[in-house]
């Protein structure tokens, strides 16, 4: 991933750039490797890149070669091979997995987004037309970031940035752009281009799913959302907190680590033995292969936090020993998680106490992962969301609600874990990938009767016909045949019960009782009911002091 920052609909842009790159610089994190900034007749478009794919030639904004299409992009496209060949009339200038957006909009304007199966926020500019247009888009699940604003000193100019820092200081009205949607500066309109049947605005009239459950298919379609996002140029990992769904994404991405660096050591040996027939090599000489991708790490690495003894460490290391991983283990305190928290809320920009709480172990690690010299890693948000694995869902009175809570809670998740995911990971230029949110995979979950995914607890609980109990996620562990696990914990609870307690017990040192019974006078609107949301949101405002800021954290 990456950042944009991109302003449209300006006089004299030329006398603005040094103020855009240091409106963009703010969020420089996110692209460590190299900036970029294009200026158009209106428009400025600065990119700060993140180097996984195409690493020597992907430097953006990319310029199409008539010079009249201007693109930056944050994110990975995985289907960009079959996407380019759909393209034959198009000469390619990089290996940048992004590049092929600019010969689809040629071909099919704005529809574009709806052939694009990955993870992305993007700007394009076409300066081919009077006045030049500009359209922008965010991926179906709100996996990346973007912030969309507007100025009232700038009439008629709209702004579009990775991260909220980077509008503040120039926008009156900011807005988190809607998932799934793309913005036409043409006509001023954004508007939903995904839309699969189970994703209903209106979930009151919403068609329940009927389908059975194809355990063969879940199998698969997990397994090939987690091998097309091993594509990468630069080392990788797995997050492992050691439950279900870590778990499943680190077994399945270690089986297909292996395949490849067995491949890529045979390819290896074929070229040695080539070369060596073509011109006999002295006994004892080295041969160095000139492949790059994964081959400095022919073996998965594994990464995991919590306070000493926590429960995701012990399982964690379990779960690494049964899957063969080279893993990784990080043991934080409460204090240095405390110390981290104005850090955190600075990247996450939300006030979102359950946000905030699971985000600092995470930000915590990621800083460990990228000092290795990693720079993606594979993590397992959106499994509770898709199967209705939160304890509380074995209250769901019916199919349909059990339903109508899984909707809800994926269309949500651009507000918490996939925020979480995207900028603890971020902040130190560290990519994280979500198989269970593949535009695939969810099609073949969330189309799944809900009857198949609702599970009972206690003396009410099912088994099936081998004597396996319908637990939470039942479907998915019996896809995999994974056996009845523990108790499920959330991120923040399974880096040890402390850190909570750490918590509250902080910000009831820190905030009084007085200052509580008046948070409805200094917050009317989302205001905070507890000492600890108090210290988060008191946090927060000092660091983005714009009610505009405020307003993009709102839920």
């Amino acid at each position: 991933m990456c950042g944009i920052f991109a302003v449209h609909g300006i006089n004299a842009p030329s006398a603005d750039r040094t103020r855009f790159i240091a409106c963009s610089k703010m969020q420089r994190h996110r692209g460590p490797d190299w900036s970029g900034c294009y200026v158009g007749k209106r428009s400025v478009l600065v990119h700060e890149r993140l180097a996984i794919v195409g690493v020597d030639t992907g430097a953006q904004p990319l310029v199409s070669e008539d010079k009249k299409l201007i693109l930056a992009v944050n994110g990975e496209i995985y289907n960009h091979v079959e996407l380019r060949a759909t393209c034959p009339d198009y000469k390619f200038k990089t290996h940048s997995d992004c590049e092929v957006i600019l010969p689809l909009y040629k071909k099919h304007d704005k529809a574009l987004c709806g052939l694009l199966d990955g993870m992305f926020s993007f700007v394009l500019l076409d300066e081919s037309v009077e006045p030049p247009r500009i359209i922008a888009a965010r991926d179906p699940i709100g996996i990346t970031t973007l912030y969309q604003g507007w100025s009232s000193k700038r009439p008629g100019a709209v702004y579009f940035a990775s991260e909220l820092k980077c509008l503040v200081e120039e926008c009156d009205k900011i807005i988190s752009f809607p998932p799934g949607h793309v913005y036409d500066s043409k006509d001023d309109s954004t508007t939903r281009y995904y839309n699969p049947p189970w994703l209903n605005e209106d979930a009151d009239d919403a068609a329940i799913p009927t389908k059975k459950a194809d355990l063969k298919l879940l199998r698969e379609s997990l397994e090939a959302a987690v091998r097309k996002r091993l594509m990468s140029e630069v080392p990788y990992g797995v997050l492992l907190s050691g439950g279900l769904d870590s778990s499943l994404i680190a077994s399945i991405a270690a089986r297909e680590t292996e395949k490849v660096a067995h491949a890529q050591y045979e390819a290896r040996e074929r070229r040695q033995q080539e070369i060596q027939n073509e011109s006999p090599t002295p006994p004892g000489a080295v041969i160095v292969s000139e492949d790059t991708t994964i081959a400095s790490w022919p073996q998965l690495h594994s990464f995991s936090i919590g306070l000493e003894n926590s429960p995701d460490l012990l399982a964690a290391r379990k779960a690494a020993h049964y899957l063969g991983t080279i893993h990784h283990e990080y043991v934080f305190t409460v204090q240095e998680g405390l110390d981290a928290i104005p850090e955190v809320i600075y990247h996450l920009e939300t006030y979102d106490v359950t946000t905030v709480r699971a985000s600092t172990p995470m930000y915590l690690l990621s800083r460990k992962i990228k000092a290795m010299g990693v720079k993606m890693v594979l993590s397992g948000e959106g499994s509770d969301e898709i199967f209705g694995g939160y304890l509380y869902f074995h209250a769901a009175p019916d199919p349909k609600s059990f339903h109508q809570e899984c909707v809800r809670r994926v269309k949500n998740l651009h507000t918490s874990d996939c925020l979480r995911a995207n900028k603890s990971t971020m902040a130190w230029g560290l990519e994280a990938r979500v198989p269970f949110l593949d535009k695939a995979f969810l099609d073949v979950a969330m189309n799944i009767d809900p009857k198949e995914k609702m599970f009972s607890k206690g003396d009410k609980q099912e088994v099936d016909a081998d004597g396996c109990p319908k637990m939470e996620k039942y479907i998915i562990r019996k896809a995999f045949d994974v056996p009845e696990g523990e108790k499920k914990e959330q991120f923040s609870d399974g880096v040890g019960y402390s850190w909570i307690d750490g918590i509250k017990d902080y910000a009831e040192s820190v905030v009084s009782d007085e200052l509580l019974a008046k948070a409805h006078e200094r917050w009317p609107k989302d205001t905070p009911d507890t000492k600890e949301g108090y210290y988060i949101r008191d946090v927060f405002e000092g660091l983005f002091k714009s009610e505009a800021a405020a307003e993009t954290a709102v839920r």
